[in-house]
């Protein structure tokens, strides 16, 4: 047994286990359409001049969030976002939420919940390819704000 703490193998989280439900128009759907999904903000800053320094200090000075996914193309749930839009002009907002949790770990489990979604990208009306390929389609977007209802535990030793 080693003399200083160490993450056992166990504690690394397998990410197939993860759960992920988007709510759209108040519709809360389990979407196990998505085979990878990845929610990030990115933290603005600023550079400060200061006066006696060669160098400059940064400030946070914002931050943005971003999504990006890839799903099988079996559901037309985003296809149905862009007819809305093309039909009233009003692009609707939605919500994700993303449960990773792997028993055999004993981190517990994580909630991130990403609120006021919008598809910005690209969104694949239809598509086919001949051959024995399974059809997928890249999506993503934007979220303004997020919450963490679940907070992993502390590894053993931190």
């Amino acid at each position: 047994m080693p003399d200083k703490p160490l993450m056992h193998a166990r504690d690394a989280v397998y990410g197939s286990e993860a759960k992920c439900f988007v709510t759209i128009d108040e519709r809360r759907m389990n979407f196990m359409h998505f085979t990878n999904f990845e929610g990030k903000v990115t933290i603005n800053k600023q550079q400060v001049p200061i006066l006696g320094k060669v160098g400059f200090g940064s400030k946070a000075a914002g931050m943005s969030g971003t999504w990006t996914a890839t799903a099988h193309f079996n559901q037309s749930h985003f296809r149905a976002i862009a007819e809305v839009y093309q039909r009233t002009g009003v692009m609707p907002y939605f919500e994700i939420q993303v449960t990773n949790e792997d028993r055999t770990a004993t981190v517990g489990r994580q909630t991130v919940i990403f609120h006021d979604c919008l598809v910005t990208d690209d969104i694949v009306l239809a598509k086919f390819e001949a051959g024995d390929s399974l059809l997928t389609e890249d999506i993503s977007g934007t979220f303004e704000y997020f919450s963490i209802p679940q907070k992993f535990e502390d590894l053993e030793g931190l």
